[in-house]
């Protein structure tokens, strides 16, 4: 797996949890020594990072931290949502060609040897993360619409709308691990829908699939919450 996967769905999640404060720069040689990688990947995912609008550039050309706010994310999620089962139900008229049934099948193999491993590591994940990118990006392709292609890559520029940037990965590895077999199932509903010729099944289950996303998002900012509201206690325990 590519390093520069690990250090970017890190990344994503210490800025999901809280880890680094709205404006605050991003230092490409602290991060690579708390991620324990070098500065190339750590650079490289700053610059995704900052596509997906979680990071932007200052004059000087340093990475901050963007705020941003969970309506913000819940509403790029839920377009991203709608988007995607247009997709699906186009996809599902036209019908499934045999080339799109190959590359559809080996995205679903490859996230089933996935997940049968126990636990889930940051490799893993990674890895998953890329072929969850690849089956969205294949489905939108088929789709044929250019519109709807250009839609879909201009909300991606808002925070954790991108197909991978919110899969399950802020509670216990266990439970990690259980949503992501969840929302593989969903991919497995998914193509055989649009196989069938189901498009309004279809298009319904790409919105659902979005649903995980909005469930990971409050389930990470309850913890976001529940952290900020234990550290000052902390401090006053340990007289900080």
């Amino acid at each position: 797996m590519n390093l520069q996967e690990t250090v970017l769905i890190q990344l994503r999640d210490l800025i999901l949890r809280g880890e680094f404060e709205p404006g605050q720069r991003l230092a490409e040689q602290q991060l690579a020594e708390r991620l324990g990688a070098s500065r190339t990947p750590v650079r490289a995912a700053l610059v995704t990072l900052e596509q997906e609008g979680l990071v932007e550039a200052n004059d000087t050309g340093k990475y901050l931290v963007r705020r941003f706010t969970p309506r913000e994310v819940a509403d790029a999620i839920a377009v991203r949502g709608h988007l995607e089962g247009m997709a699906a139900r186009l996809v599902a008229e036209h019908g499934v060609s045999r080339q799109l049934q190959l590359d559809l099948q080996a995205c679903l193999d490859e996230g089933d040897r996935l997940l049968a491993a126990d636990p889930l590591t940051y490799e893993s994940y990674a890895t998953y993360a890329v072929m969850n990118d690849r089956f969205h990006a294949l489905v939108l392709e088929a789709s044929g619409n250019r519109a709807l292609q250009r839609a879909v890559a201009l909300n991606d520029k808002l925070p954790f709308a991108p197909a991978s940037a919110m899969l399950p990965m802020q509670s216990t590895l266990q439970q990690d691990r259980e949503w992501m077999q969840y929302a593989h199932r969903q991919h497995h509903m998914l193509f055989d829908a649009m196989k069938r010729g189901e498009g309004a099944r279809a298009q319904a289950l790409a919105v659902e699939h979005t649903e995980v996303a909005q469930m990971n998002m409050r389930l990470a900012l309850e913890r976001r919450a529940e952290t900020e509201r234990l550290i000052p206690a902390m401090r006053l325990v340990v007289g900080l």
